[in-house]
């Protein structure tokens, strides 16, 4: 299916950051109507609906679209990312034409969202995670770091390097929220949250959402400015912790890397842009070289020779990431919508000459995994 499919339609929520005045619901059809009017659509254009989080049947209702395919996978922050590529096999069989993938969450205020999973006492989380403390984000993704850490020895210092780097990134963003300059001492001296993580290192917590719309790349000639979908790739591996394979390495971001590149028969070198979801400084070090583009336990150095950051060869998380843009809860969206940017050319931090863009995903911690390679090029 590479290069069958291409985006033809993406934006993002109006406003970003802090917006009282949308309901988890509201976010959503704010983020569809700018997506359909950057695509020249209406509502009734649409056949297909993929989101997470809020019911798809209820947001078909609110928009209006009596949809002839629907998916409402909801694996954590990646599922957007997994919608794409469930989507894809969608047109291409013909169960659709036209798909939008929405995303919408009332982070900060808390206006009518759809409550958190927290794990009960009879789930095998509550059963042997829970009791010992391991109970959310920042109490469970801390465990297989702190393995890492200790095998590689990578130090405090060079996980917080990751936030300030991301920070040069944002600086270059209007819409990111956090834009002021941060050295490793303040990183360093932000507030401690969950050991190795600090404040600074846990990412943001915001309203907002996004959207895109996906059609054939036949089709996706009439619009003005289509990004091909080369590649795609999913997994999973576990909803706990204590129970991955290898505490430094994720099994599902192994998988979904390997065939999305071999789906779109790239190499890493191909590879002009990148993001990886980051809802926290670890998730870096982990994209990088489950993904292949360092070794284990070399993704530390990389980013501290820059690599990664602006004027590097592997441009990563060019928006500001979870650390830096926005965290709405589920940041999956956010790298689909940077990775789109960046291969039209419209990026605030544009990557010069961007042919090829790879956006990751994680859903729970370490649980799921998603990985699309955009390119602008209808065939490589």
């Amino acid at each position: 299916m590479g290069h069958s499919i291409a985006v033809v339609g993406a934006a993002e929520t109006t406003d970003m950051g802090r917006i009282p005045h949308l309901s988890q619901i509201g976010l959503h059809a704010d983020a569809a109507l700018n997506a359909l009017a950057d695509a020249g659509l209406s509502a009734s254009d649409i056949d297909g609906v993929a989101t997470a989080h809020e019911s798809p049947i209820a947001l078909c209702g609110y928009l209006g679209i009596t949809p002839t395919w629907v998916d409402g996978t909801g694996v954590g922050g990646c599922s957007f990312l997994m919608h794409v590529r469930h989507a894809m096999a969608a047109i291409k069989v013909g169960l659709c034409r036209t798909v939008l993938i929405t995303h919408g969450e009332s982070g900060k205020s808390g206006i009518a969202t759809t409550p958190l999973p927290i794990p009960v006492a009879g789930s095998l989380e509550g059963q042997f995670e829970a009791p010992f403390g391991a109970v959310w984000a920042p109490t469970i993704f801390t465990v297989p770091m702190l393995r890492y850490m200790q095998r590689y020895g990578v130090t405090e210092e060079q996980l917080a390097l990751v936030p300030v780097i991301q920070r040069e990134w944002a600086a270059r963003n209007p819409r990111a929220t956090a834009k002021d300059p941060i050295s490793i001492g303040n990183v360093l001296e932000s507030r401690m949250i969950s050991y190795p993580f600090r404040l600074l290192m846990c990412c943001l917590v915001s309203d907002g959402g996004g959207a895109i719309i996906l059609t054939s790349a036949d089709r996706a000639t009439d619009f003005e400015r289509p990004v091909y979908i080369a590649g795609a790739g999913e997994s999973a591996e576990t909803t706990m912790i204590s129970q991955m394979a290898d505490f430094t390495t994720s099994s599902a971001f192994r998988v979904s890397g390997r065939l999305a590149f071999e789906q779109a028969g790239i190499s890493h070198a191909d590879v002009d842009h990148l993001m990886i979801y980051d809802a926290f400084a670890h998730l870096p070090f982990y994209g990088l070289e489950d993904l292949g583009f360092c070794r284990p336990g070399e993704a530390a150095a990389f980013i501290a020779e820059r690599h990664t950051a602006p004027g590097g060869r592997l441009p990563t998380n060019t928006n500001g990431g979870g650390l830096s843009y926005a965290h709405s809860g589920m940041y999956g969206m956010f790298v689909l919508q940077e990775s789109i940017r960046q291969m039209r050319g419209v990026a605030p931090a544009q990557v010069e000459g961007a042919k090829i863009s790879v956006a990751h995903g994680v859903g729970g911690w370490f649980s799921a995994s998603s990985t699309i390679v955009f390119t602008n090029e209808r065939s490589l």
